[in-house]
């Protein structure tokens, strides 16, 4: 607004200032024709001498003239001002050398300053065969001009800072609504709306809802997005909580008759009697995927308590401990595996926090279990512990092929599966040395777990060095 302002005010002082000025040098070449006429019929006489309205700083016209005889001999020269007074001969030498054209032209007298000067040859009844030269002086247009300037600069640059200051409060002022719209954005955009159930969003005041106004348009159609999509959290909650229950219902259902059939064939089993190898393999298999489905069966139940918001246990737990025996129970379980512990120097300093110890367990015992099944004998396990910034840090790295690129993003997604990808020990029946395959789910209850008890876990890995790492708060 000031730029355009401040162009429109150049162009409107420039086309003021060009018309005033053509009409003030006209009317300075109409007094300087009548007074050169008036000179012809004799110096000093008609319109040149009668001051003629034009001011000069010593109270007279100003006008100059110079009458020359035919010979260019000077007849008369002079100033008209109330205190006459005779030219130099500068004055008179510049006077002279204006063309006898009959059109005006400037010319810039000696210690008298500019002046438009016009030199014109005698009439038919003028004395003589000379020339009458006038002029007068250019103050007469240029001062007011000047002062005209100098006002349009003064009253343009005091509109521009009134209209620059004025606009801007008026602009911030209209802009208001706007602003609490996009305060009302940034509130929403800080929800968790990826997870839980969803409270009532915030909503854009009816103030700045009236559709009169654009700012108003914009606050009633974010209303009516948030709307829609409240409506979808909605429906998005209630349709996980009737999976999730559905999912807690099953699973509790099915620990009844998967330990049923697992006890029945492990019963058949053992039975005195002979059973053809057929039949004993097959029990064995049978026995086998009860014992997984029922892990998997466990797993699911556990997930589902943690996502209805289930609270664990919350008792003081030393981690070194559980560090130690779950890298013991790794290394029974598979041996052909190198397995390290690496712990605080200072015994003293403690990595006491403050959760449930069977979940943290099953914590460790899933990431190392991770590790021993994803990466081929002989891989180097280590289980560090460290403590801090006020937290304690779990460390689970190997030195395996690592994990996939695209697999990475995912790898704690339920049902997340990498044993296309990273390697594991393969026995002569075709099963996997290390135990029944993985049912995708013990990362994702590493996530689970570690988020209820307030921390975080992430994972890096390339090829020669996979890191798992745990941050909970110290107790």
């Amino acid at each position: 607004m000031t730029v355009l302002l401040a162009v429109v005010f150049t162009v409107v002082a420039w086309l003021t200032t060009f018309q005033l000025r053509e009409y003030m040098q006209g009317g300075l070449d109409d007094k300087l024709h009548g007074a050169a006429m008036a000179s012809l019929n004799g110096p000093g006489g008609g319109p040149a001498g009668d001051g003629g309205g034009l001011g000069h700083p010593h109270g007279g016209s100003g006008a100059v003239t110079v009458v020359l005889n035919a010979d260019g001999s000077v007849r008369y020269s002079g100033i008209d001002s109330f205190n006459s007074q005779s030219l130099t001969g500068a004055e008179i030498t510049a006077l002279e050398a204006t063309p006898v054209s009959g059109e005006a032209s400037t010319v810039d007298l000696p210690t008298l300053g500019e002046y438009r000067v016009l030199s014109m040859p005698p009439g038919p009844e003028g004395p003589g065969a000379g020339r009458a030269i006038v002029g007068l002086p250019e103050s007469t247009v240029t001062g007011p001009i000047d002062n005209l300037i100098a006002t349009e600069a003064v009253l343009g640059v005091a509109a521009m800072f009134l209209v620059g200051f004025a606009g801007f409060a008026l602009v911030r002022v209209s802009l208001r609504p706007l602003d609490r719209v996009a305060a009302t954005a940034a509130r929403i955009a800080k929800e968790p709306l990826d997870r839980g159930e969803v409270g009532r969003l915030a909503r854009v005041p009816t103030v700045d809802t009236d559709p009169r106004t654009e700012s108003g348009l914009v606050g009633a159609a974010l209303n009516r997005m948030i709307d829609h999509v409240s409506a979808a959290l909605e429906a998005r909650h209630a349709s996980e909580t009737r999976v999730r229950q559905f999912v807690a219902d099953a699973s509790h259902e099915l620990r009844t008759p998967l330990a049923s059939i697992k006890g029945y064939a492990e019963l058949t089993r053992r039975s005195k009697e002979t059973v053809p190898p057929d039949t004993a393999y097959a029990l064995g298999r049978v026995e086998s995927e009860a014992t997984r489905m029922t892990a998997l069966v466990e797993d699911l139940l556990l997930l589902a308590r943690l996502d209805a918001g289930r609270e664990l246990d919350r008792e003081p737990v030393d981690l070194a401990p559980l560090v130690v025996d779950a890298v013991r129970d790794a290394h029974a379980a598979v041996p052909d595996h190198k397995w390290e512990v690496r712990l605080p120097d200072d015994p003293e300093a403690g990595a006491e926090v403050t959760g449930d110890e069977h979940r943290l367990h099953q914590v460790l015992v899933n990431l190392l279990a991770n590790a021993g099944k994803h990466t081929p004998p002989g891989t180097v396990v280590t289980a560090s512990l460290a403590v801090e910034n006020g937290h304690a840090l779990l460390t689970v790295a190997d030195d395996g092929p690592g994990i996939p690129p695209d697999l990475l993003p995912t790898v704690f997604e339920r049902f997340a599966r990498g044993d296309t990808s990273r390697a594991r020990a393969v026995g002569s029946t075709g099963e996997r040395s290390t135990g029944p395959g993985s049912t995708g789910l013990g990362l994702a209850i590493v996530a689970a777990v570690v988020a209820s008890h307030g921390g975080d876990v992430r994972v890096t890995s390339v090829p020669g060095e996979t890191v798992f790492a745990v941050r909970l708060p110290l107790a």
